[in-house]
């Protein structure tokens, strides 16, 4: 297929790194990418949906594996299609040499290398996916997320600093590849607060200008206050020149895609046109829901029309400065709604309830909305007593 046109923009000086048939940094056009949100075992239907983000001009698209089962699918998901894939192998490490064969960037996130082999050194694991991506042509993106860090390096942080024990991750690992003599990867860091991203993002190139860097916004949520979450990180770094590829993650219908790639485009056509906004001119509300893109780890799909309800629930509370937030699964949801005032995170029956740090309980997904609302009405009234 032809790419778009992309547009021009200046960038900082990092070096190249070759994702099968594109290279991101120096350069080169920021790449725009998204993630399969079907299970990776419906091979038709990942497929499809892989052919459809490649058609809207995905230049790199992300599968998760999270079982050799997946990792199977995963081949054969390769065998029909040509897009350049990455894989993101959750928190089993191990996958990697099963699935790297066939792929042609492998994504790990720090915070995660913990729970597999937990006797064994984080630097041997790091060693044991460089070895298998340089010996299967692959990339590699270190994946720093705000609310999965490796508790030994967030202990060494007071607990309202979540910005640097993520730089900490990222340039520790970026230096034990570095001394392995292994330079093909880039590194993204990434927190639902557009403002946090920004800042994180400008300390980390500021200390490392020579590595390519992965944008995005997590759990930005739905449209279009996701879209302007993100576009306001985005047009903040990449009018600086940070940033070498992207990606929009929108909690949408598995239908609907596509449109994390044409809103990156957008973003980007826009940011070389010089239409940069000042914050204050787009006019998000006070009341902020946060909400994980719709990925194939979701347990439930019912996930994304929750997140639809509990947008159409809160509308009467949007002058409050209170943060909700909605996650479709094990792997981000518990540590992610660590700091939201209410956070839900979405099982395969059942919605998990926190009021912050602490858990409420578990509730069947017709019950939830009742008992959210009852705990929104509370926190509103201690928030108008000044409590």
């Amino acid at each position: 297929m032809n790419s778009p046109q992309r547009p021009e923009i200046v960038r900082n000086p990092t070096r190249s790194v070759a994702i099968g048939s594109i290279s991101i940094g120096s350069q080169h056009p920021i790449a725009v990418q998204s993630m399969t949100a079907t299970r990776t075992q419906d091979i038709d239907a990942t497929v499809r949906q892989i052919h459809d983000l490649e058609a809207a001009g995905a230049d790199v698209v992300r599968v998760a594996i999270d079982s050799r089962r997946d990792a199977e699918a995963l081949m054969e998901i390769r065998r029909q299609v040509s897009c350049n894939l990455s894989v993101d192998l959750q928190e089993n490490y191990r996958l990697a040499e099963v699935i790297a064969p066939h792929v042609n960037k492998i994504r790990y996130n720090p915070g995660h290398l913990y729970h597999h082999e937990t006797e064994r050194p984080w630097q041997d694991k790091v060693r044991y996916l460089m070895q298998v991506a340089r010996d299967n042509d692959c990339a590699m993106r270190v994946g720093v997320n705000c609310g999965s860090v490796d508790p030994a390096v967030k202990e060494r942080f007071a607990e309202d600093d979540s910005i640097s024990p993520m730089l900490e991750s990222a340039w520790q690992h970026c230096a034990v590849l570095d001394e392995l003599g292994f330079d093909r990867y880039c590194v993204s860091l990434k927190d639902s607060d557009p403002q946090k991203v920004i800042e994180v993002n400008r300390r980390f190139a500021e200390k490392r200008p020579d590595v390519p860097l992965h944008l995005g916004v997590t759990e930005a949520g739905m449209p279009p206050d996701g879209i302007i979450k993100t576009r306001i990180a985005f047009e903040q770094l990449i009018s600086r020149g940070i940033g070498d590829t992207i990606r929009v993650s929108l909690t949408v219908a598995n239908n609907r895609k596509a449109e994390e790639i044409a809103a990156g485009r957008k973003i980007l056509e826009e940011i070389a046109a010089g239409r940069v906004r000042s914050v204050v001119d787009y006019g998000l509300k006070t009341l902020n829901i946060i909400s994980c893109p719709s990925c194939s780890r979701v347990e439930n799909e019912a996930f994304v029309e929750l997140g639809e309800q509990v947008r159409e629930m809160t509308r009467y509370a949007e002058q409050y400065r209170i943060t909700i937030a909605v996650m479709g699964c094990r792997v981000n949801g518990p540590g992610e709604t660590d700091d939201a005032d209410l956070g839900l995170w979405c099982g395969p029956t059942h919605v998990n309830f926190k009021r912050g740090k602490d858990t409420i309980g578990a509730f069947p997904y017709d019950a939830i909305l009742p008992r959210l609302k009852a705990e929104l009405d509370q926190l509103i009234v201690q928030r108008s007593a000044g409590v």
